[in-house]
């Protein structure tokens, strides 16, 4: 009796592009609406021109209208936050609409980042009003 051999598939088959470059993903796939494209989220903001730019960029950065997320970078440090079922199906659900939407693909932590972000320019701007206070307060 002959050992049968197996054929696995080869590095070409598993990484073959799935669209031609330029080309309509729907007439491929035979689905009834073109799929839209989507666009990452530019990870690090473009670096100024001039050392001038540079020092007026960071002191603009640290007035609470232009605090941002630190976005994809190496982070050094962790938290762990423990939320609840509904809280992170509403987190996938705004993640999702985001893609879906404004064709932003961004992961929850980037999207977690960038609330905290917000929220921490609001205090520092408005204080004892801003949103964060008023709902902290109220609970």
């Amino acid at each position: 009796m002959a050992a049968r051999r197996v054929r696995l598939p080869a590095a070409d088959d598993l990484f073959r592009p799935t669209a031609a470059p330029g080309g309509d993903d729907a007439a491929e796939t035979g689905s009834a609406r073109p799929r839209r494209r989507v666009r990452a989220v530019p990870e690090v903001p473009q670096a100024p021109a001039s050392a001038g730019a540079a020092q007026d960029a960071a002191e603009s950065a640290k007035t609470a209208g232009n605090r941002r997320s630190s976005g994809r970078v190496r982070h050094d440090e962790k938290m762990t936050v423990y939320i609840t079922s509904e809280e992170l199906l509403e987190l996938e659900h705004a993640r999702l609409s985001m893609r879906r939407n404004h064709g932003l693909a961004v992961d929850r932590g980037r999207l977690v980042r960038e609330a905290i972000a917000i929220a921490l320019a609001d205090l520092e701007t408005h204080g004892e009003e801003s949103a964060l206070v008023r709902r902290l307060a109220g609970e």
